[in-house]
């Protein structure tokens, strides 16, 4: 395996890391915004005590909200994760790498771009290489760093202690009547 292909690999395991972290952050949204939705389509119904059809309406509004919640917040990443649709390329990965790593800035980026330019040049793939040993010991997959989705589970807290101080006071039995309502409408 040459110094290039190993870039090459250490980029595609960081784009795996990135829409894996990305598929993390995209949970914690899709619970958080899904969450909170549904306790304002249960106020709604519950303040306005719909007709059915206005109920069936809002049945089906919240509905297709979760499923372009899923869409956009898991099946997105996921898809991307496993390469059946297309995110993020090597050079735009290079520059997320370079953002993280002052050491590597532009090179990896440069290395990328000279071998599109030059594919079949000696001597530019002999300084392809060169620079390709040079960021052999840098792990570009440290540049993702898992941690920095802690900051959405703080929104997420917000719908779960609703929830958790109406289930704790004892009227929980309303949200199970709206419940009902709403979906046998």
């Amino acid at each position: 395996m040459t110094n290039y292909s190993l870039i090459l690999s250490k980029i595609h395991k960081f784009t795996q890391k990135f829409y894996l972290n990305e598929l993390l952050k995209g949970a914690i949204l899709f619970a958080t915004i899904g969450l909170l939705y549904f306790f304002l389509t249960l106020f709604v119904e519950y303040f306005l005590w719909l007709k059915p059809i206005y109920r069936t309406f809002l049945f089906w509004i919240f509905i297709l909200v979760e499923l372009s919640l899923i869409y956009k917040f898991i099946l997105i990443p996921i898809l991307r994760l496993f390469g059946l649709k297309n995110g993020i390329n090597e050079q735009q990965a290079s520059r997320i790498i370079g953002k993280h790593f002052p050491d590597i800035d532009d090179k990896l980026l440069n290395m990328l771009q000279l071998h599109d330019l030059y594919p079949d040049s000696e001597l530019v793939l002999a300084s392809i290489d060169q620079k390709a040993n040079t960021l052999k010991p840098f792990s570009f997959q440290s540049a993702i760093n898992f941690e920095s989705n802690k900051k959405y589970i703080k929104y997420l807290l917000i719908p779960l202690s609703f929830w958790l101080l109406i289930f704790l006071s004892g009227y929980n039995f309303i949200f199970s009547c709206i419940y009902n309502r709403l979906v046998l409408h």
